[in-house]
């Protein structure tokens, strides 16, 4: 009878990188694959990233609160929640839009920024006393929005922070690695100058003490 030989089971190997056939050279070429970037990443990659002053920035805080307390008051009657709830987007992009070396005056332009803004929909009487009093019960009321917009700026710009101190780091690594190996090179080849005249002194001197050791001819 014939007996059927059973093969031991083979350990499934990882794919590899497939290559391309060997160029007339003899060198392998090796495909590289390029991943795919998310379409969100993109998006974010296509919306506007400008870097604006510590004053840009808070002027542009300013501004766009006082415009949309105006529309809120037209729209929905003075709301409270839509106005601090369009407060945060406004701290957030304030403290992304600031440039890296303005990053602290993002947290102190955003609650300016509020105390502008709300003044259309203070809901003060005739009057700079009336307004200034309705002024100040609105920040009153509204604190809690205010520390929010408040906090959402501090974060941003200090995980900015971190990131550009981080990157500062690594830049003077790299810059210290690459001047390290250009370094020894000229200091051996110092080196090796100043050592030729000792050697050729040497020399002479050892030529100078043979020939004075050689017998004089008659």
């Amino acid at each position: 009878m014939e007996q059927h030989r059973t093969r031991p089971p083979q350990r499934s190997q990882p794919p590899q990188a497939a290559t391309a056939p060997p160029s007339p050279g003899g060198s392998a070429v090796y495909r590289v694959r390029v991943r795919r970037v998310p379409p969100v990443v993109l998006a974010l990659r296509r919306f506007p990233n400008p870097r604006l002053t510590g004053i840009g920035a808070g002027l542009f805080a300013a501004l766009t609160m006082f415009v949309l307390a105006c529309v809120d008051r037209l729209l929905f009657d003075g709301s409270e929640f839509v106005y601090g709830l369009l407060f945060l987007p406004v701290s957030a992009l304030t403290a992304l839009w600031v440039r890296p070396a303005d990053l602290v005056t993002a947290p102190i332009s955003v609650p300016i920024a509020f105390a502008v803004g709300v003044f259309p929909i203070s809901g003060g009487s005739e009057g700079f006393g009336g307004q200034t009093m309705g002024l100040v019960t609105a920040l009153a009321v509204h604190a809690g929005w205010l520390y929010g917009g408040t906090l959402v700026a501090g974060l941003i710009a200090t995980v900015r922070k971190v990131r550009q101190m981080r990157a500062r780091r690594r830049y003077v690594l790299a810059q210290g690695r690459g001047t390290a190996p250009e370094r020894a090179p000229r200091a051996s080849a110092a080196g090796a100058v100043a050592a030729k005249p000792v050697r050729a002194g040497a020399a002479g001197a050892g030529g100078a003490g043979a020939g004075a050791r050689r017998p004089q001819r008659p």
